[in-house]
């Protein structure tokens, strides 16, 4: 995979998606958090779905602390290690609260000191929150670097480090969620629908599959 080639697959995920963003139903950088602390093996639907009535009673540290855990549970009980996640957001929401005047700080070591925030739920809220050229690697998006050789890698901090290395500036930015969502509906895990996807000449991978097959 060359730079020329990496540039055109990235221009036609533009072209087709000019304003891609999460599929996560927020409004403020602190629901945006809880929604993507909660999305943990789960997934995007099923979080919106408990997060949209949650948020109407409770979206704001306080607002949740007031709640608390059991709280909490009872909203996102559908949600696949709901009782460990009520416990993060609540210890989340608190550390929020008493550190950071009840606002979701933009700083990566700040984010990551969080319970239940790692190093990808700290990037897709630098990203979609406050617009960092940061680049966040889930299974999608690793499954789709490592099968096309965009940017492969032996696990999702080597694809990141390679993707960080390769991606064009004026790409960083909108990155993320080209590929994530190639990953969710073309470049699906099991049969990927290479027929119909838009950069299937340009992909390296070795074992295409098309509706004949």
């Amino acid at each position: 995979m060359n730079k020329e080639k990496r540039i055109e697959i990235l221009t036609r995920l533009r072209d087709n998606n000019p304003q891609p963003t999460t599929e996560l139903l927020f409004d403020s950088p602190f629901e945006l958090l809880i929604s993507v602390l909660l999305s943990a093996q789960a997934t995007d639907v099923s979080v919106n779905k408990a997060t949209r009535p949650l948020y109407a009673v409770a979206n704001t540290p306080q607002a949740i602390l007031d709640l608390g855990v059991d709280g909490v549970k009872s909203y996102i009980k559908t949600i696949g290690l709901f009782n460990t996640k009520a416990e993060n957001v609540i210890k989340t929401c608190r550390m929020l609260a008493e550190l950071h005047n009840g606002e979701v700080p933009e700083d990566r070591a700040a984010l990551e000191a969080l319970p239940g925030v790692g190093r990808k739920t700290a990037n897709v809220v630098l990203n979609t929150a406050f617009g960092w050229p940061t680049i966040a690697v889930d299974t999608h998006i690793f499954r789709v670097c490592n099968r096309t050789k965009f940017a492969p890698g032996k696990n999702v901090d080597e694809v990141e480090q390679k993707l960080l290395r390769v991606v064009p500036a004026e790409f960083k930015v909108d990155c993320h969620h080209w590929f994530i969502l190639h990953g969710r509906y073309t470049c699906v895990a099991r049969k990927p629908r290479c027929g119909s996807c838009i950069i299937e000449d340009l992909c390296e991978f070795s074992e295409k599959v098309y509706p004949e097959d």
